[in-house]
């Protein structure tokens, strides 16, 4: 692995402070989030320290610090689906999961993520499951739904 995070550094020609974010972007993109060692490897790079690579990141959204589990789940809580009880599934999902957003489950299955809208409104309330959608779900149907992804796992 940090001799990929090396190969990606070195394709920043010249890397200096302002490549920083498109830095970030690619180990992500490559790697599926940032650990610790590809923060301290672009701190090195750059001569910054590892707390100034990490406060840019963790500045923005879209930066991961845990990898995804197999099966991301992405729950909308955009306003039509707030109003559509998408708090409820969230809880739900929490609740069966037991990690809250932005964490992954222990053996690496479940990843649990909140999103600002799924540009789904009329269909609310919007999950996601990696590629596969889900609308005008309940927070029973979350049971079954997690139970499905279990099984495929058990076919593999």
């Amino acid at each position: 692995m940090a001799d990929r995070i090396d190969e990606i550094i070195k394709k920043h020609l010249n890397v200096q402070r302002d490549s920083l974010l498109p830095l970030l972007q690619d180990i992500q993109n490559d790697q599926g989030y940032l650990s610790e060692e590809s923060i301290t490897r672009i701190a090195a790079s750059l001569g910054l320290s590892a707390s100034q690579v990490y406060g840019v990141a963790t500045f923005y959204d879209q930066f991961r610090f845990e990898p995804r589990g197999r099966f991301h789940i992405q729950i909308c809580h955009g306003t039509a689906c707030h109003i559509n009880n998408s708090a409820r599934i969230i809880q739900e999902a929490e609740r069966l999961l037991k990690i809250k957003p932005g964490q992954t489950t222990r053996d690496g299955t479940f990843s649990l993520e909140i999103v600002n809208c799924m540009g789904a409104c009329g269909l609310s309330p919007v999950m996601a499951i990696n590629d596969s959608y889900y609308h005008g779900i309940a927070a029973e149907d979350l049971k079954e739904i997690i139970e499905n992804c279990k099984v495929k796992i058990s076919r593999l």
